[in-house]
């Protein structure tokens, strides 16, 4: 046993705060059937474009950091260009996000979606929903957007901060760096015990959805409902480009996850949650989005992909679609940026909406095609 040591890392967090965001008046069913087409998207850091500042990962830690940080200015950083007026509310609703780009489903792409929403911040406040740090509930925001604009498609993603992703994510670096034991045990026996009430809060999200159109004088076959699932941001322990002995994963590669953890979380916990909301979507009339193999080979530390260095720049077939868990004494950007997809990710996301949208009925799964760009995805039926 290697003792314990003293290191200059955070541990991710999906908790954010937002701002408040205006309802809109109301309109008819009549004046909302005239309005611009709309795409909304809902839920949670997962489709809010959460780290979509970074063109994939890069070690080096200052100007451009080898051109993956997209908010450099050239002489400092500035996030804002990236997440708007949401960097400061950390909702971090990126200019990248899946719904902004998705091509041909609407005229207008709304995104309500916010980073470290759980279900209860989608219901509408009438039936329980809680405002999410001075923001009101999506669902609320939702009926204003519905009735100033015709919306065609709602994608939601949404239940993984129930089911207490960032406390795993948290607990499984924090056992690879005191090197102490293994996380996935607990954490299973963790999300074993939330997940009948989380999904129950997904189903739930899904009524107060068709809820709010009803009101707002939707017809039930005029709008689609897309429930997605979530994305594995690390590899299966025979994908990692980083042994697991020595500080590599945790000093270079940002990938701090024992063999046995990352083969847990990459071949049970995503597949099961991914199960889980599958039945959800069946349960409640909603099309189906599976993610989660959607990285496959896109990964942090994944052995096909590579850090960008000053002499080797980012690039959409070669690096990284997902973010690092950031090292050093200070970060690179904001803690709860790890773990998400990145820019390239959100790039590869909204290509796997465009396609479902295409589809009018069934359920897909979307994957990468090895070496190519999101110009690669491609769904294959469930």
């Amino acid at each position: 046993m290697i003792p314990k040591i003293t290191v200059g890392k955070f541990l991710p967090c999906l908790a954010v705060s937002a701002l408040a965001l205006p309802l809109l008046a109301i309109a008819t069913p009549a004046e909302a059937a005239t309005g611009p087409t709309a795409s909304v998207s809902m839920g949670d850091s997962y489709i809010s474009g959460e780290a979509g500042r970074w063109m994939g990962n890069s070690d080096t830690t200052s100007g451009s950091r080898s051109g993956t940080d997209r908010s450099w200015t050239g002489s400092s950083y500035n996030p804002s260009k990236i997440y708007g007026a949401t960097y400061a509310s950390g909702c971090d609703r990126s200019d990248s996000a899946e719904v902004r780009d998705a091509s041909g489903i609407a005229q207008t792409q709304i995104n309500l979606a916010c980073s470290g929403a759980v279900t209860a911040n989608i219901f509408q406040a009438a039936d329980g929903g809680q405002s999410f740090k001075g923001e009101a509930p999506q669902a609320d925001q939702l009926a204003a957007v519905a009735a100033k604009n015709n919306v065609k498609v709602i994608t939601l993603s949404i239940g993984g901060n129930d089911l207490g992703f960032s406390d795993v994510i948290q607990s499984c670096v924090k056992d690879y760096l005191i090197w102490d034991s293994y996380c996935h045990d607990d954490e299973q026996a963790a999300i074993d015990s939330q997940m009948d009430t989380a999904m129950a809060g997904v189903g739930k999200s899904i009524d107060e959805i068709r809820a709010v159109m009803s009101a707002d004088g939707y017809a039930a076959g005029s709008y689609r409902v897309i429930l997605q699932s979530y994305p594995s941001p690390i590899p299966r322990s025979s994908e990692m480009r980083y042994p697991e002995s020595g500080w590599t994963r945790e000093t270079t590669g940002g990938c701090p996850f024992w063999d046995a953890d990352a083969d847990w979380a990459r071949d049970t916990m995503v597949p099961e949650i991914s199960d889980r909301l599958a039945a959800v979507a069946a349960d409640k009339g909603a099309q189906f989005l599976d993610l989660r193999d959607v990285f496959q080979g896109r990964e942090v530390c994944s052995t096909s992909t590579r850090l960008a260095t000053p002499s080797a720049a980012p690039s959409a077939t070669t690096s990284e679609w997902t973010r690092f868990v950031d090292a050093g004494m200070t970060t690179q950007g904001t803690i709860q940026e790890s773990m998400h997809p990145n820019y390239y990710g959100q790039l590869a996301l909204g290509r796997c909406l465009t396609l479902l949208y295409a589809q009018p009925t069934g359920d897909y799964a979307c994957d990468n095609t090895p070496g190519k760009d999101s110009s690669g995805m491609y769904l294959t039926a469930k």
